[in-house]
């Protein structure tokens, strides 16, 4: 088979020679082969094939990701799948990390700590994502797990302290991997560093990067001495100066991130600074341009650069990024402008990854000539074929721009567009043509977002996405189309969206429940800003058996107010949240929160 996966459909026919779904090819045989099935959507298909090869399904998948932690209950998802190596777990929704999700809305990480520590043999990696996660939950989990776990992923979660990360560190002695970026974590003290330097000699990858937990240099170079294999560590805030110690013992270390730049302007604080020769990712805060000069002995290996958090203007990144020929993947903020776009776009033609953040709302000296529009992003597109994921906020756009990239990003996986409120004049409304053109030209697109001003796609565009993204999955649209006709010719071409979010939409209640009906693979939409009634009344037509309907209703100042046309007006208090789900009505839902259905 040479390693790739067969295809689905001739797999099934192959060994189904012979009648009985395949009944004469042994056991072990037919999980050899299931083996090479690594998408889950095909797992999924395979395992209906009959009973048996169901079972086998069940006892030889070695990893499931639970998309919203609210569609299953643990204790069914691990009695289907009793053998699974790995385990993912994502929990609130993506809203949550711009502050429009409730600290108490619920994804608490017990009910799944509490089965995964019953007898469960074989699983070794937990992945949760924007959860709650306590410090007796870790307990539990390394009770039960911890001789095993070897790669322990809290992504955005919150609830837990250093004093968890302390047993963590005592009873884990084969982790490999603890990964914590941009969790909140209560500080009690740097001991459990020093834990993980003494009790896991084998890790490899240590990520605390966008936390407030303070650092002790002497303790990393006690990691770094005791763990060997150690390739990747992001840290928090520590003076890059009080590593010089710590760079000189990881002698295996391919990835940093974070640190400190503590005395900008002080041209020789820095200048012993040596990062590892094996160095070929890096992420660096507060960098200016006096210390960019660290980075060029390394900067024609790098493959990896993120510049999000520094102070470069655009002039400095266009002297950087012109001394890194072989990038992978770049992040960058707006500040790089279309002239450091095309530096990249002249620079790195390897380049798979590229993601630009936006900079200071207020803008400032570094921005004077920041800014990316239309420009930049068509010279990424012709100079940056080998692209597979693009995610900018943009301060104007075109639809010939979004033509070029359909034209030359063939290979276009992800694409995520954020056009700024900054300029009073876009250059090109609506974008109909622009985006239908994207979407035709990319065909190995499997996740779209475009969060664009009103005006920016018309009914029409709206329903051009729904008829060129067939092969589509996820999607977050925002402030796009006119009427609810164009919410629903949208919805009929949708047939296997999987995942929808809706921003600051004007669409009814009625629109919304008929156009989620319209797609057959849809199991998780949400909705926020839209035309709400008080009680979610209309909601009610999209409820079917597996369906959960939560709802938050506007605000109380906006409580019976009507638009000309005698509909409520677009409420951006108002959510919605709709999801399939096995395990019924969920039962810690907040006040603020509306359980429509099951009742």
């Amino acid at each position: 088979m040479g390693g790739e996966a067969p295809e689905p459909r001739r797999l099934t026919r192959a060994l189904s020679i012979g009648g009985g779904g395949g009944g004469w090819v042994p056991d072990e045989m037919l999980q050899l082969v299931l083996g090479f099935v690594e998408d889950p959507r095909d797992r999924e298909a395979l395992s209906l094939v009959c009973r048996r090869w169901h079972r086998i399904d069940a006892l030889s998948r070695k990893h499931v990701t639970v998309p919203f932690c609210y569609a299953v209950s643990p204790a069914r998802l691990l009695a289907r799948f009793p053998r699974l190596e790995s385990l993912a777990v994502k929990g609130k929704p993506r809203a949550a990390m711009y502050g429009l999700i409730p600290d108490d809305w619920g994804a608490y990480a017990r009910p799944w700590v509490t089965e995964l520590a019953a007898p469960f043999e074989c699983l070794k990696a937990l992945h949760l994502r924007r959860m709650v996660v306590t410090d007796d939950d870790l307990a539990e989990l390394i009770r039960a797990r911890g001789h095993m776990l070897q790669e322990l992923k809290l992504d955005k979660c919150t609830g837990f302290s250093t004093d968890g990360l302390r047993l963590v560190a005592r009873s884990c002695s084969s982790l490999r991997t603890l990964f914590l970026e941009e969790c909140q974590i209560n500080d009690k003290g740097s001991e459990w560093i020093r834990d993980l330097a003494v009790n896991c000699p084998v890790l490899a990858t240590l990520n605390f990067h966008m936390t407030e937990l303070e650092v002790m240099p002497v303790d990393l170079e006690l990691l770094a001495k005791s763990c060997k294999s150690l390739i990747s560590l992001k840290i928090g805030d520590c003076d890059l100066s009080d590593l010089i110690g710590f760079f000189q013992s990881a002698t295996s270390l391919e990835e940093f991130a974070g640190g400190t730049f503590n005395g900008q302007g002080e041209l020789t604080k820095y200048g012993d600074v040596k990062f590892p020769s094996r160095i070929c990712s890096l992420g660096l805060t507060f960098m200016g341009a006096n210390e960019m000069p660290i980075i060029f002995p390394f900067s024609a290996i790098l493959k990896k650069l993120d510049l999000q958090y520094t102070f470069l203007t655009t002039e400095d990144h266009c002297q950087l990024i012109a001394k890194c020929p072989n990038l992978l993947v770049l992040a960058v903020r707006n500040v790089i402008g279309d002239r450091g776009l095309g530096v990249v776009a002249d620079t790195c033609k390897k380049l798979q990854r590229l993601r630009i953040e936006r900079g200071d709302d207020e803008g400032g000296v570094q921005e004077e000539q920041g800014g990316v529009s239309q420009v930049g992003l068509t010279a990424i597109a012709v100079g940056c074929r080998e692209l597979e994921y693009i995610a900018a906020y943009v301060s104007d756009i075109t639809n010939g721009a979004l033509e070029s990239i359909g034209t030359f990003c063939k290979k276009l996986y992800d694409f995520r567009l954020v056009l700024l409120d900054r300029e009073e004049r876009i250059t090109d409304l609506p974008l109909d043509n622009g985006v239908r053109a994207l979407l035709r030209g990319c065909t190995m697109l499997r996740r779209f977002a475009l969060y664009l001003r009103p005006g920016g796609l018309s009914d029409a565009g709206l329903g051009y996405i729904g008829q060129c993204s067939g092969n589509i999955q996820y999607m977050l649209l925002g402030n796009v189309g006119e009427t609810d006709d164009g919410l629903i010719s949208f919805a009929l071409g949708c047939v296997n969206l999987r995942k929808l979010e809706l921003r600051s939409c004007c669409f009814s209640e009625r629109a919304l429940a008929l156009a989620i009906l319209s797609m057959p693979s849809l199991r998780y939409v949400w909705v926020q800003g839209y035309k709400a009634s008080q009680t979610g009344r209309d909601l009610m037509l999209m409820a079917r058996p597996f369906w959960n309907i939560e709802f938050t209703p506007p605000s109380s100042q906006n409580a019976g107010r009507l638009i000309e046309d005698g509909e409520p007006c677009v409420d951006s208090h108002a959510q919605i949240l709709a999801y399939g789900s096995l395990a019924g009505k969920r039962l810690d839902c907040p006040q603020s929160v509306v359980t429509l259905y099951p009742a």
